[in-house]
């Protein structure tokens, strides 16, 4: 039980159920409900499904790839700039820009959801795990948090209601610099371990 709730809210301290729903809303807010409901699904079983990959695979594909932990962070800071760029200068609500199917997989589920924090954390609870129960509570602890990640998702929708287009789109603008941020700092993090390393 107490490794469970460490687990759990390491993952969900991580993963920020809250923190997700304005990125959800700038990249989806102009889509159909029926889209959204889609999209916020559909980017918690991404997330679901690549951290559960690692969680199992994860030290040996890093190992036979030959990636350091400070690529993967880098990596995902570089994603979520190009990302943050898009929705900077206006283009995340043209169609060509952003796909429905890119939007769940990128970057929604990956690296926003399932980032580079939350799929470290992931590999360090497997490497102590010891045993059939270890292994079963990260996998209820990761349960948890998609539920509660799905249900800020599914639910941010209704914020929609309060917003008009204009407030989409300051929304968007002032969310894409959020992201810039949280790029940089993944960027600086990959650097610094380059450096330590």
């Amino acid at each position: 039980m107490r490794f469970f709730v460490g687990v759990f809210v390491t993952l969900l301290v991580i993963m920020d159920p809250l923190g997700t729903v304005p990125a959800f809303l700038a990249l989806a807010g102009h889509r159909s409900p029926a889209q959204r409901r889609r999209l916020a699904w559909q980017a918690v079983a991404v997330a679901g499904a690549v951290i559960g990959l690692f969680a199992v695979f994860g030290q040996q594909i890093l190992a036979y790839l030959g990636i350091t932990l400070s690529a993967l962070r880098g990596a995902g800071g570089l994603l979520l700039l190009l990302v943050a760029l898009e929705l900077l200068t206006g283009r995340n609500g043209e169609p060509e820009a952003v796909s429905e199917v890119n939007v769940a997989l990128v970057p929604l589920g990956t690296p926003l959801i399932a980032g580079p924090g939350a799929i470290v954390a992931t590999i360090v609870f497997s490497r102590e795990a010891h045993g059939f129960t270890d292994a079963l509570a990260i996998a209820l602890a990761l349960a948890a948090v998609l539920v509660l990640l799905y249900l800020s998702l599914r639910f941010s929708i209704a914020l929609l209601r309060l917003l008009r287009p204009g407030g989409i789109h300051l929304l968007t603008r002032l969310f894409g610099l959020l992201l810039a941020a949280i790029a940089v700092q993944l960027i600086a993090e990959s650097v610094r371990g380059f450096v330590r390393g």
